[in-house]
C-alpha cells in the first residue's frame, strides 16, 4: 500500500489528549511535537528520546476506532527503525512491554520514514480503545531516536449500543 485510503480519516480527533504518555520523552522535545495537527508539519519540531533510543507512547481515544495504517516520519539515521503496536494495552512501561505479545511488528524503511504509510494488520485493530506505541530502535542505532510525525489513520467504529458506548467514556 502506498498511500492512505479515501475512505480512512486522519484519527487525530479522537485522541484523548489528556490521557496521552509518552515514556522517555525529551521534555524539550515532546510527544506533541509530532503528533499534533500543525506541530507534526513544522520540520523544527519533532518527538525525541531522552535517556536511550526507546520511545513508548500510549495513545487513548475519545471512541472505538478501527486502525487501517500510520505514519511515522523521522530524519534518516535518527528515525524510527523496528516499532511494536499493542492495542488495548495499559499501563505498559520499559520494565513490562516485552512480557506482551505485540498487535504488530514492523521494520520501517527508509522510504516509511520519509511518510510511506504502514498498513498495520487490520484484522488486528477493529476494536481499539487504545494503542501503544513502542519504538524499540532507530535507523542508525544511535543513542537518540527522532519522530517528525506521528498520522494513525482508520475510522471510527459505528454503534448504536448506548450503555457499552457510556462504559468507554465512564474509563
Amino acid at each position: 500500500m502506498s498511500a492512505i485510503q479515501r475512505s480512512q480519516l486522519d484519527l487525530l480527533e479522537f485522541i484523548d489528549w489528556t490521557g496521552i504518555e509518552c515514556l522517555n520523552q525529551n521534555p524539550s522535545h515532546p510527544f506533541g511535537n509530532a503528533l499534533k495537527q500543525g506541530y507534526r508539519e513544522d520540520a523544527g519540531l519533532f518527538l525525541e528520546s531522552d535517556a536511550d533510543e526507546q520511545l513508548l507512547i500510549y495513545i487513548p481515544f475519545t471512541q472505538v476506532i478501527k486502525l487501517h495504517s500510520m505514519v511515522l516520519e523521522g530524519p534518516e539515521e535518527e528515525g524510527p527503525k523496528t516499532v511494536k503496536l499493542y492495542s488495548n494495552k495499559e499501563h505498559m512501561g520499559f520494565s513490562n512491554v516485552n512480557d506482551y505479545p505485540p498487535s504488530d511488528t514492523t521494520v520501517l524503511t527508509s522510504d516509511h520514514n520519509k511518510g510511506l504509510p504502514i498498513a498495520v494488520k487490520y484484522v488486528k485493530f477493529q476494536n481499539v480503545r487504545s494503542l501503544t506505541i513502542f519504538i524499540e530502535d532507530n535507523q542508525s542505532g544511535s543513542e537518540i531516536t527522532k519522530v517528525k510525525k506521528i498520522g494513525l489513520y482508520g475510522t471510527t467504529v459505528e454503534t448504536t449500543d448506548m450503555k457499552s458506548l457510556k462504559k468507554i467514556e465512564d474509563h
